[in-house]
């Protein structure tokens, strides 16, 4: 895959991570912005956030990845504001005819209704209960979701099942949502994780541009647990040369603010997320492109990203193993190294609808 030079102004691209808006893998022609060659001054807009609607025809996402520690989730948008240059959930807008770049940025798809399509899901016959997982592809409390509140209303359904679920954010509009899940977590159904990248606001702010900064995830963490919410921090992704330094900063952080548990996953670059990468790292941090490209390279195979099951969340060679080890004495020194009890699925049932007749026993 081919790096792409493009020409979009910068003032345009304020509090955006990708630089370019190049076609998809799937597309026929590619589409690209050029200069035309006209010394002549353009007025400049921003790129703004836009939101269409999708219709859900399913809700719950089965997923068979042996890596995983879940085998279903549910996703209520598509796209993300929060515009973290290294998201390797962007190659998934290109299955949407859009760009992985600016376009997973800034054209979201919201699924009103999914709720509903949910809760006929989890009224089958044949389904089966085990932890829903959200935010494993997109953010469920990117900003958009202040106003859609679509999160929010498949929390509520997820209560009314008492069905475990486990949330993956960076979002702080979590806490609007503090009244639902210290419930569910009353009941062993519920578990946060709050993923945490870097302590340096600068550095966050370039990477992950729309994402609250460090410092108030911190504070999330702390809202949560202090509501009884257990909490796991994420620190994720590790970056070779660039983040890497902080991790057991990031760990001390947040086990101070009230997290019980820890993880990571180093930085991963799949399909068009590489030359993404490379070119927000070119642009911010030109000096340490070399080094930090060399390592992630070496923990591969001398390729930007391998995908097989078992190496693409760690990979492999004597600087994984240095980061994994870091990771165990960090985690071990701060009672962090836990394993943390399965949610409940026994209390799952589904609650009676208007109309149905109650059993007697």
């Amino acid at each position: 895959m081919t790096r792409h030079q493009n020409s979009i102004a910068a003032d345009a691209l304020k509090g955006r991570a990708a630089t370019s808006r190049d076609s998809g893998r799937f597309e026929r022609f590619t589409r690209a912005d050029f200069s035309d060659g006209w010394d002549i001054a353009e007025d400049v807009s921003v790129e703004r956030t836009t939101v269409s609607e999708e219709v859900p025809r399913t809700a719950i996402n089965y997923v068979r990845s042996p890596d995983l520690p879940f085998d279903r989730s549910i996703n209520v948008y598509r796209g993300c504001e929060h515009g973290c240059i290294y998201c390797f959930a962007r190659p998934t807008h290109a299955y949407l005819g859009l760009s992985p770049g600016l376009d997973f940025e800034t054209r979201l798809i919201a699924r009103p209704g999914i709720a509903q399509v949910l809760e006929r899901e989890l009224r089958a016959r044949k389904y089966s209960v085990a932890t829903m997982a959200m935010g494993t592809n997109t953010d469920p409390y990117q900003p958009v979701e202040k106003d859609r509140q679509i999160t929010r209303d498949v929390l509520k359904i997820l209560q009314a099942f008492n069905h475990p679920v486990g949330i993956v954010t960076k979002g702080t509009l979590i806490e609007r949502d503090i009244d639902i899940l210290s419930k569910m977590a009353a009941e062993s159904l519920v578990r946060v994780g709050i993923s945490v990248t870097t302590l340096d606001p600068r550095l966050s702010r370039r990477m992950e541009p729309r994402a609250p900064a460090p410092a108030r995830r911190l504070e999330t963490i702390r809202r949560l647990t202090s509501a009884g919410i257990p909490v796991r921090v994420m620190a994720s992704p590790v970056v070779p040369a660039l983040t890497d330094p902080e991790l057991e900063a990031i760990l001390e952080a947040a086990k101070d603010a009230g997290a019980d548990a820890a993880s990571y996953i180093m930085l991963r670059l799949p399909l068009e997320v590489s030359p993404l990468w490379q070119d927000w790292l070119d642009t911010h941090y030109p000096n340490r492109a070399t080094r930090v490209m060399g390592l992630l390279r070496d923990m591969h195979g001398g390729k930007d990203y391998e995908s097989a099951w078992g190496k693409r969340m760690r990979g492999e060679g004597s600087y994984a193993d240095l980061i994994t080890q870091r990771f165990a004495l960090a985690t071990k020194r701060l009672g962090l190294a836990v394993k943390t009890p399965p949610l409940r699925t026994d209390l799952f049932r589904p609650p009676p609808r208007a109309g149905d007749q109650l059993s007697l026993f």
